[in-house]
């Protein structure tokens, strides 16, 4: 009787063990899951990277989508059909094709406004260091929009400003993080120079090489970087008043190696230009093409339906990209995980350099190669943004869903 007992007690404490793990990986699958998921109307709704989880209609919480042709609708995904996991709404619309990208471009930026790079003090005619910047109110990484009602789009137009105040206060239209205020600014004449200064520095402009992604064949809009074009002193996303994309011939690759972030390095095509740049993003860069380009790059460009999110899927792809001149080629890659539930970044999922040819070249990732498309089962799936410091062969990637939203 004893004995029977004990396996009756070992018996309950096993199942409800076992019950405890299910609920448990119920519940880490139901964070991994994000809200709001878009689904081909031809497909079946499945989370590539969670096979064991399979969802059912709820009929009663299905809601038409006005005004457009795509339907929404509530599903719940289930733990093996059995342990509900989480309730997601799916919206249903035919996946886009894009020709893909691969192809190295030139970045020219003119800011909307300046903004300022940094603050410094300045010596008055008295002797006495005083920062009239810094007592204004502004800080690093504020972007001033007008002064004294000007709209401003040169550093030499702020300087000139302030050059021929004579003292007198300079009304500010600043830009702090969205937050839009105004700040009296009272230059101080300099012992040194004899000219009034503000106490600032500021910048206008930005260049740098990046790689296209993707583009539509039917407009000419296209996308690169995956991430936003951020100042180098500020670290804050540069605001676009206007931008130009440029060819750009790869002349050189410094290579990345195990605490140093490698680099693609080339010279700017004088004379030639592929297009406009008008939006930064978190996402990344986005401009048009001009018709001539579009016209060039789609007579050889790939063309791929694009991968919604849950369509990804830890296993091979294939990158494109390029480390010499401006033709890309494709180099093997593995996709190592996904955050399918990761919203509002580039970093979706951690990719894995595995072609020798580019690790022998330049060491994995590097510098320059953010927007290299990932091709995975036959879709464009996302772009590589970022490179591992510590491992140079892996990096992080975003996906194309997300870009293909701001487009």
């Amino acid at each position: 009787m004893l004995f029977k007992r004990k396996i009756i007690k070992t018996a309950a404490a096993l199942l409800s063990a076992a019950f405890i793990g299910l609920f448990g990986t119920a519940g880490y699958y139901s964070s991994q899951l994000p809200d709001v998921i878009t689904a081909d109307t031809n497909s079946e709704i499945k989370i590539a990277g969670f096979p064991e989880l399979s969802c059912v209609s709820v009929p009663d919480n299905a809601v038409p989508a006005a005004g457009s042709c795509a339907s929404t609708e509530q599903v719940t995904f289930s733990l093996f059909g059995v342990i509900p996991v989480k309730n997601v709404e799916v919206n249903k619309a035919e996946a886009p094709v894009f020709a893909v990208g691969g192809r190295p471009f030139g970045i020219k930026l003119l800011m909307e406004g300046v903004m300022v790079t940094g603050l410094g003090d300045v010596e008055d005619e008295k002797g006495c260091l005083m920062c009239p910047a810094k007592e204004a109110g502004i800080r690093k990484g504020d972007v001033i929009r007008l002064a004294d009602g000007n709209a401003l789009t040169s550093n030499d137009q702020l300087q000139e400003i302030i050059a021929s105040s004579k003292g007198k206060d300079i009304e500010l239209s600043v830009d702090r993080d969205g937050n839009i205020f105004t700040v009296s600014l009272q230059p101080v004449k300099s012992r040194r120079s004899g000219s009034w200064k503000g106490g600032m520095w500021v910048r206008d402009s930005i260049a740098g090489i990046g790689t296209m992604t993707f583009f539509n064949k039917d407009t000419g809009s296209f996308v690169g970087l995956g991430h936003p074009i951020c100042d180098s002193d500020t670290g804050g996303i540069v605001p676009v008043h206007s931008g130009e994309a440029v060819p750009v011939d790869i002349t050189e690759v410094r290579r990345g190696a195990r605490g140093i972030p490698g680099e693609l390095r080339g010279k700017f095509c004088g004379g030639s230009s592929f297009g406009v740049l008008d939006r930064n993003k978190m996402s990344g860069i986005y401009g048009r093409l001009s018709e001539n380009t579009l016209a060039e790059f789609s007579d050889d460009a790939e063309e791929f339906k694009m991968a919604y999110r849950q369509e990804v899927t830890v296993g091979p792809a294939e990158i494109y990209t390029t480390i010499a001149g401006q033709a890309p080629e494709k180099y093997a890659a593995e996709i190592v995980s996904v955050d399918y539930g990761s919203v509002g970044t580039s970093k979706n999922m951690v990719i894995r350099i595995t072609d020798d040819r580019l690790i022998e070249a330049v060491g994995g990732i590097v510098q320059g190669m953010s927007g290299s498309p990932i091709i995975q089962n036959g879709k464009l799936v996302g772009a590589v943004t970022h490179v591992f410091v510590a491992d140079p062969t892996q990096g992080y990637g975003i996906f194309a869903e997300t870009m293909a939203e701001d487009l």
